[in-house]
């Protein structure tokens, strides 16, 4: 599309949308009026939800965006903006994933300056991954910045929530805000504490007992149930109504507590510090559920382990930071296993000895050994989730170079083996070795993208829909047809179907590009064997040639 002048981008459904604001405009208007003859009703609040609806809706009809010659151009309702090429660096996908599965995702294009800056434009938006105008208008705005200015990457980078580009402020805040309910759950456990002994150490009331006093002592009163409200809910509360209304009109309870008694029921009831603690029938006794020390400093607990997830998102990207921002960070489900290791000791410390912490041996004991098990596991969790380079793997596992080759399979070294030694190699190769990896194109050898694990070994290189064992629905991978051009990390346009902490060789199938996901290790021994399938059929044939293969 090297002949692209200009793009102009409108949003779909334009008049559509200038009807909707004009007629919630109306909507708004008329609530107004209505209120200022007959005063503020519900019908100000539907004017004033009509009048937001509206301004969304001309918010979207009155966006564009244009590219020339000159830069990208974007108006709103309130803004416009213009960027110059020579001052743009890339042009990028962003990729907002939908929260329910009823909701399709939501493709954008971001813009990246040189300053570092990022714009998200207004259009063009798609919410299919198979769009055409959207790709068309996507080639189009990349062949202009290649024709006019000098993009950094050479393929299209798509930012998502798994990549590197992607903010950490969401993260941050909703740490915050868990650390925050953690330290006020923590705030009332004292008092907590100390109300329940106060509780366990009452006695009940005497004459002499001095009014002032009298809160701290148990109270009973007599009462006659008039009837009892039991709701099917747990989350609204049942009553208990009392004849003539006395001690009082009604008492609210739980659902089982107001199916425990009866119209015309005696009961007794405790009063402590104002409130109503107990109701004590001839058959059944209810204890009103006040919440205890323990189980406020297990809030605190699952409130600060629960903040302990956006932590480790925001330290993942602090720690990608150097990565470009279209790749794969690793994910952060090694620290989720280690958060939820630390809940197994923690939570029952926090309920059994809540404010004894310090000063029971036996609890500080327990305290320290589970703090070295959650020290051992986010150690593990930090060395899970490092980022692995293909170099790095290649120098670790001592592979041959696997880019910039001109080999027949593409940068790996030839290896001048002897038979004997090719003998050796089939020798070791005579069972299966199944390896989770996926082509993510759809190819003769791939069909539909059915294959899950690649299977080398006892045969030929293939493709399989299971892990084995056995070669049942396997494809053979035409080795002689493809040429590693590269090894990668994994990157946003790759799919999130592809784990994070895979990599991805990029490979040639006589002309047609092929993508290979594995996990690192996996991926150098499936290239290995890619490598090396030539020379195992050479071999072969000189072999048979002379009388056959030895075993």
């Amino acid at each position: 599309m090297t002949d692209v002048r200009e793009v102009s981008c409108r949003p779909p459904g334009r008049r559509v949308l200038l009807f909707l604001a004009a007629l919630s405009a109306a909507g708004a208007g008329a609530a107004l009026v209505r209120a200022a003859y007959r005063g503020p009703d519900g019908w100000l609040g539907g004017g004033l939800l009509l009048g937001l609806l509206g301004l969304a809706a001309l918010h979207k009809a009155t966006a564009r965006v244009r590219a020339d010659t000159y830069g990208v151009h974007s108006w709103t309702l309130l803004r416009r903006r213009s960027v110059r090429w020579g001052d743009l660096a890339d042009l990028r996908v962003r990729l907002k994933y939908a929260n329910t599965p009823r909701v399709q995702d939501t493709r954008g294009v971001s813009l990246l300056l040189r300053d570092g800056r990022k714009l998200l434009l207004p259009l063009p938006r798609s919410w299919s991954y198979d769009d055409p105008d959207f790709d068309a208008k996507l080639d189009a705005f990349r062949a202009l910045h290649r024709l006019h200015g000098t993009p950094e990457s050479d393929h299209v980078p798509v930012v998502s929530y798994r990549t590197a580009g992607r903010g950490w402020a969401g993260s941050l805040g909703l740490c915050l805000l868990l650390l925050g309910g953690a330290g006020l759950a923590a705030w009332f456990v004292p008092s907590a504490a100390s109300g329940e002994r106060a509780w366990r150490s009452a006695t009940p009331c005497t004459a002499g007992t001095p009014a002032a006093d009298r809160d701290e002592c148990l109270t009973t009163l007599t009462a006659v149930i008039a009837r009892t409200d039991a709701t099917w809910s747990r989350s609204k509360s049942s009553w208990l109504y009392f004849v003539d209304g006395r001690p009082m009109d009604r008492l609210a309870v739980s659902s089982d507590g107001a199916k425990m008694f009866g119209p015309g029921d005696s009961v007794e009831l405790t009063v402590w510090r104002g409130e109503v603690r107990e109701v004590v029938g001839e058959r059944h006794v209810y204890r009103l559920h006040v919440p205890a020390s323990g189980e406020l400093a297990v809030v605190a607990a699952v409130c600060l382990l629960a903040a302990g997830h956006p932590a480790a998102r925001v330290l993942l990207r602090l720690r990608g930071r150097r990565l470009p921002d279209d790749e794969v960070l690793p994910s952060a489900l090694p620290f989720a296993g280690a958060l939820v290791g630390t809940a197994l000791w923690l939570l029952p410390l926090a309920y059994l000895h809540p404010t004894t912490l310090l000063t029971d041996p036996a609890a500080t004991t327990w305290a320290a050994t589970g703090s070295t098990a959650t020290l051992a596991l986010f150690v593990w969790a930090w060395r899970a989730t490092r980022v692995r380079t293909p170099g790095e793997i290649d120098a670790t596992t001592g592979a041959t170079g696997v880019t910039g080759g001109t080999g027949e399979a593409g940068g790996f070294a030839e290896r001048e083996t002897d038979d004997e030694e090719m003998d050796e190699t089939e020798t070791d190769a005579e069972y299966d070795v199944f390896l989770a990896a996926r082509f993510l194109e759809h190819t003769d050898y791939n069909l539909y993208g059915f294959g899950t694990h690649i299977v080398l070994g006892g045969g030929p290189l293939a493709v399989t829909p299971h892990p084995g064992p056995g070669r049942f629905a396997a494809k053979p991978v035409p080795v002689e047809r493809l040429v590693v051009n590269g090894v990668r990390r994994v990157r946003g346009s790759d799919g999130d179907t592809v784990p994070s902490g895979w990599h991805m060789a990029e490979l040639d199938d006589a002309g047609t590009p092929v993508r290979l996901a594995a996990a690192p290790d996996d991926l150098t021994r499936i290239l290995r064997e890619l490598a090396s399938g030539p020379f195992r059929r050479e071999s072969r044939v000189s072999r048979s040639r002379r009388g056959g293969t030895r075993r």
